[in-house]
């Protein structure tokens, strides 16, 4: 039996095993699905545009930009992170499914464009919040998904006069408490964690794993991840998430 295919066979039986399986996520997950990450060679941020050049990227996406330059923000967000058209691949169908069959508890994801929920996953944690979701920020109305991007004005506003804005965190805000809250009490309780199309360096997010206590650290994504494993109980697959959940 080659590499591979032991490798996969070795994965089956630690979810066999597990009762109690917690995935935590990246862009790794929703580049299958053509979204694109934040900082690969081809991720957003390495994006030739000459109207976005001038800026630094992480600038783009910050509370700083959406309040001193709102055209600014809007037009890379409406341009950039627009997902609407993008469909669950073949990774968040399987975490579905395992999560239908009571082996999967929760799903913890970086991602902001709610394709676990569209696949049918029920105890997804955002810890980046989600581009499905927006309010006012002067009187905290809620408004739906195509609103920014449907509306003909270059800032969005709500009938109040306050800026209409994505939930999602920005740089230099704090993370939703209560999805932080959510996700490492399920790390900390899962027989399983199954890491997966993420590098691990986007902090504080990434952080979260070390409350992890229990008996299978899997670790699956393109780039090896450089973490103390156990090679009796433990598992790093190299390869598309999407490739490797499909056979299990």
């Amino acid at each position: 039996m080659s590499e591979p295919a032991l490798q996969i066979e070795k994965l089956r039986g630690i979810i066999a095993q597990s009762q109690n399986i917690v995935f935590f996520g990246g862009a790794g997950v929703s580049t299958e699905s053509g979204v694109p990450d934040f900082r690969s060679k081809d991720g957003l941020y390495n994006q030739h545009d000459v109207r976005f050049d001038m800026y630094q990227p992480e600038y783009l996406l910050s509370h700083t930009c959406l309040v001193r330059e709102p055209k600014v923000f809007f037009e890379f967000y409406r341009q950039k992170m627009d997902a609407r058209a993008a469909q669950p691949n073949a990774a968040h169908y399987a975490l579905a499914k395992l999560e239908r069959e009571g082996k999967l508890k929760a799903i913890v994801t970086q991602n902001i464009d709610g394709l676990h929920q569209r696949a049918g996953s029920k105890a997804v944690y955002e810890i980046h919040g989600t581009t499905l979701r927006n309010y006012c920020m002067k009187c905290g109305k809620s408004f739906p998904a195509d609103y920014i991007y449907e509306s003909k004005e270059p800032i969005p506003r709500c009938e109040c006069g306050g800026i209409v804005r994505c939930d999602v965190t920005l740089y230099e805000e704090q993370l939703p408490e209560d999805a932080v809250q959510k996700s490492i009490r399920a790390i900390a309780s899962a027989d399983t964690l199954i890491i997966g199309g993420t590098s691990l360096t986007v902090y504080p997010a990434a952080s979260y794993v070390r409350y992890f206590a229990g008996e299978h650290l899997v670790v699956i994504n393109k780039d090896r991840l450089d973490l103390r494993l156990d090679a009796a109980k433990d598992l790093q697959i190299n390869a598309p998430i999407g490739r490797v959940l499909s056979q299990i």
